[in-house]
């Protein structure tokens, strides 16, 4: 395995800033989208242009939706013919709208 790249004490400090921020973000995002206040046809077009929203698992958005629960969101995801591990960013344009006919 390769060692991780010598950093200076604030580079470190700067990292793990940017980390927290994006996490508190994406964070956000899933509350919103929980909470119905944005849906997840505005999330999709979102993740073309927002490299943190791109950058979300699909799954954990599937999760975040109000009355979609772990199970369902898995078995949506594995009709449709979506890894577990997919990212928004790596949808196409068929599974994007099979999800959107699905979580309408």
């Amino acid at each position: 395995m390769s060692n991780p790249p010598k950093l200076t004490d604030s580079q470190r400090r700067a990292a793990l800033k940017k980390a927290a921020e994006v996490r508190r973000i994406r964070s956000d995002i899933k509350g919103r989208l929980k909470m119905g206040s944005i849906s997840l046809s505005e999330l999709l077009d979102r993740s073309d242009t927002d490299m943190i929203v791109a950058k979300i698992k699909v799954l954990s958005c599937l999760e975040s939706l109000p009355g979609v629960g772990k199970i369902t969101a898995r078995k949506t995801m594995e009709q449709i013919g979506i890894a577990e591990s997919r990212r928004l960013a790596g949808l196409g344009p068929n599974q994007k709208k099979a999800l959107l006919e699905v979580f309408k």
